[in-house]
């Protein structure tokens, strides 16, 4: 079974990030990253930079991700409202 856990350890080890937050049940997950390299990219680049990270395992492992995607300045405005 597939863990929130090895989703993070993936897109870790694909990226930098500043926060990583990975929940789900085994097949359907939800993913907060948190990165610089998301500066001036739109949100379907930024989700395929993510998708990146994970390869086949989008294919053969992972049914369902849910991906927010912000730059370390976007967090930190969305944290102070």
């Amino acid at each position: 079974m597939v863990t929130p856990e090895s989703i993070e350890h993936s897109i870790e080890q694909g990226m930098n990030t500043v926060y990583l937050s990975v929940d789900g049940d085994g097949r359907h997950f939800e993913a907060v990253v948190v990165s610089g390299e998301f500066a001036g990219k739109s949100r379907v680049q930024r989700h395929q930079r993510v998708y990146q990270t994970l390869g086949e395992r989008m294919r053969e492992e992972v049914h369902a991700l849910s991906i927010k995607t912000y730059t370390p300045q976007e967090w930190e405005s969305r944290r102070k409202s």
